[in-house]
């Protein structure tokens, strides 16, 4: 059997469904991975660390009366994946031996080859040497163009991906990803006074991303960050309406809300949205969306990883919950339809109810209206890391922050969090602009890490806890 993918494995495919239907499985499905990464970290002027990885495998899952067994391998020959699927039929009581209320198996359809015009990405991707350079000359520029920088660092990550996916359904689907991320980062000091500012961008199905990429203009954006809030004061905690930007300001919806809106979560019982479909649960002025059909989107995709092609999925319209986030699983368990969202890290993993594309979608203001609506309070410009709860509460730091005062900004501030609840903050945000942007990601969940998409117009919060001095 070849290495790569292709219609030459359907016989052995087909052999190992039937097997799995035959010993009384209600669904049977193989999901095959072959992987090449490549991440390369940049310390001042120097590459520090280059990681290159390959890995080959498949997981093997089977249904029976809404449970699931899952075994992955690393052998993808006849034999290995014979014993990974009886492994996986065995969790649940099953035996190719014993035949029980066998389920009739008919064969898999034609192969969907969404990779057909994706074979020459991985020889296209930039080498290790051009990579390298172009990592180099981003931390060059940041040295340029910043001040009382102690540490300066770039990284880069390349990471091609082909998988089949095949079901007893009938499934049976071939894909290549490709996504690339790079990164800007400096630590800046001067005295008692510290500030650390970071940047990410990403891109999927773009061979020729990390050529394209203006090192300039982006170690301009970190560097005049890092000096703004260098010498900025620390806020004033409290009680305050927030205006926060586009771009990576969505993190906040995707961790505090749009993760309440996976199956997976209704099948843990975490989410207070479970009953709500009809329901509003934020402001009428919110609508969010969830997708993997945005153009070289970091969470774009031509099938998620259950062969089922993407959609555009409304979840929350003019602040109703219209739709979940769902895949085979939470179809099979809580009854909404899937959307295209089974996704994993790896064939290590099980595919489960995830996010791609998630947003709060444009609306009719502009940002200076936005602004220019709150009396005292503040502009949150970019969004540092954070920690959510179970059930949606949260809090995250503002990287780069500025004091709003009498509908006007001021002076820059730092040290601020945001702090909330999403079935509370949600209804409290009553003004979108038409400035939606799109940020890269990465999200962890049951299923591992996966490359995601966060983004929003700028919003205005009318009242959200600010933790500071």
């Amino acid at each position: 059997m070849t290495d790569a993918f292709s219609i030459q494995w359907r016989d052995l495919l087909e052999t190992l469904l039937n097997r799995g239907a035959s010993a009384g499985a209600d669904l049977v499905e193989v999901f095959m991975e072959r992987t090449d990464h490549l991440g390369l970290l940049a310390e001042q002027d120097l590459i520090t660390s280059v990681n290159p990885s390959f890995a080959r495998g498949a997981g093997l899952r089977v249904f029976l009366d809404g449970r699931d067994g899952f075994v992955s391998t690393n052998d993808l020959s006849s034999a290995g994946l014979t014993r990974a699927l009886d492994q996986a039929l065995a969790m649940l009581g099953l035996s190719p031996e014993r035949l029980s209320n066998a389920r009739g198996f008919e064969g898999l359809r034609p192969l969907t080859d969404h990779g057909l015009s994706k074979d020459t990405w991985l020889d296209r991707c930039p080498s290790m040497s051009d990579a390298s350079e172009t990592l180099l000359k981003g931390t060059i520029q940041l040295e340029r163009l910043g001040q009382h920088l102690q540490v300066r660092r770039g990284s880069y990550a390349r990471d091609w991906q082909e998988v089949m996916v095949a079901a007893s359904d009938g499934t049976f689907a071939r894909d290549i990803r490709l996504h690339q991320s790079t990164g800007l980062s400096v630590l800046a000091a001067d005295g008692d006074h510290r500030s650390s500012v970071g940047r990410r961008y990403g891109s999927t199905d773009q061979p020729d991303d990390l050529r394209n990429w203006d090192t300039e203009a982006s170690a301009s954006e970190v560097c005049e960050s890092a000096g703004r809030m260098l010498r900025a004061d620390y806020v004033d905690a409290g009680q305050m309406p927030a205006v926060l930007a586009n771009r990576f300001g969505g993190v906040i919806f995707h961790e505090a809300c749009g993760h309440l809106l996976e199956t997976t979560q209704i099948e843990r019982g975490t989410t207070p949205f479970a009953d709500k479909v009809g329901e509003s649960i934020a402001h009428p002025a919110v609508t969010a969306i969830d997708e993997g059909l945005s153009g070289g989107a970091f969470g774009s995709l031509s099938m998620d990883d259950e062969g089922m092609e993407p959609e555009r999925t409304v979840l929350i319209e003019n602040g109703v919950l219209k739709r979940f986030i769902s895949d085979r699983a939470g179809e099979l368990r809580t009854g909404h339809k899937r959307t295209g969202s089974g996704r994993r890290q790896s064939h290590a993993f099980a595919a489960a109810s995830r996010m791609r594309n998630t947003y709060i979608d444009a609306g009719p203001h502009t940002p200076e209206e936005l602004i220019g609506s709150v009396d005292r309070g503040l502009y949150c410009k970019a969004m540092g890391g954070g920690s959510v709860g179970p059930t949606g509460q949260f809090n995250f730091s503002v990287e780069e922050g500025y004091l709003i005062e009498n509908g006007a900004l001021t002076k820059p501030v730092k040290g601020a969090t945001l702090i909330g609840d999403a079935k509370e903050v949600m209804p409290r945000i009553s003004m979108c602009a038409n400035d939606l942007e799109l940020a890269a990601g990465f999200c962890g969940s049951v299923s591992g890490s996966v490359f995601v998409t966060v983004g929003q117009p700028h919003i205005k919060v009318d009242s959200i806890t600010v933790g500071g001095r």
